[in-house]
Order: structure tokens, then C-alpha cells, then sequence
């Protein structure tokens, strides 16, 4: 299967316009990683029903207001506007969900998020304590810094 690339981010949004780059998706879309995905990961709110499409091949989480509505940023991809998460609320998601995305890309993208340069860690907290992720991402942030 091919790696998806900007393209297909831009057909989800228009496709699932309530839907935001979520995961693996946006960590690649913020380059925090070394994965290619193969998918487009989504968050939609939790009482929305998934979407369904032929192409690109999605998958998609059911987050709570709080966990959806937090981080969300627009951007201009080939014309269009397409929400993804911050990388801030990407790494605190990716922690939140390491059972799905692996501790390893987790760990990965916290050193990438560092290397960039313009680091917030009061924000990545914040995205944590909203997670309940806060006590797990210390000791990695704290080992970074």
C-alpha cells in the first residue's frame, strides 16, 4: 500500500468536514516522525457517526468535547483549509493513546517536537493534564529537556 501525502488530507476535510488529523497523521503532517501512514487518522466528536470512504482509507477515533475540541489548528493545504491537531496536543494524544500508536512513536515524536526547536512544554502539560497523561509524559519531558 502507497503512503498517503498531503492530498489525501485535503480530500478527508472536505470529505468529513467536522473531522481533524488525528495521530500518526498529524504527527507525520507536523513531521514529528519517522512513520508513514498508511491511513489518514481522524478524531470526530464521540455521538458522531463515522464516516465512511471508498479512498483514502481512514481511521477514525471517537474522542469526548473536551479531548476533540482542544488543539485544533487550521491549515492551508493545496487551497484548502484543513484542521489538524497542534503538535503540542499531537504528542499528548499520542500518549494518551500509546497502546494504539506505540510507546516507541510516542518517545520518537517527543525528541523530533525537541530537535524543532520552539518548545512549549507548559502547553504539551496542559494538553497532558487534560488527557490524564500528564504523570506519564513527565519523566520522558523531563529526561528531554
Amino acid at each position: 500500500m502507497a503512503p498517503l501525502g498531503q492530498s489525501d488530507l485535503v480530500t478527508v476535510a472536505a470529505k468529513v468536514p467536522n473531522a481533524v488529523i488525528y495521530l500518526v497523521s498529524a504527527l507525520s503532517f507536523h513531521e514529528l516522525t519517522t512513520q508513514i501512514p498508511h491511513e489518514v487518522w481522524i478524531a470526530i466528536p464521540r455521538n458522531s457517526e463515522p464516516p465512511r470512504l471508498d479512498y483514502p482509507p481512514i481511521r477514525v477515533s471517537r474522542l469526548t468535547d473536551v479531548t476533540f475540541k482542544t488543539g485544533i489548528e487550521k491549515h492551508a493545504v493545496d487551497g484548502k483549509t484543513v484542521s489538524v491537531y497542534s503538535r503540542e496536543k499531537t504528542l499528548a494524544d499520542c500518549f494518551s493513546r500509546r497502546n494504539e500508536v506505540g510507546l516507541d512513536v510516542a518517545i520518537e515524536s517527543l525528541k523530533f517536537y525537541m530537535s524543532q526547536g520552539n518548545v512549549k512544554v507548559d502547553l504539551i502539560m496542559e494538553y497532558a493534564t487534560k488527557l490524564r497523561v500528564a504523570k506519564t509524559m513527565r519523566p520522558y519531558l523531563e529526561g528531554l529537556l
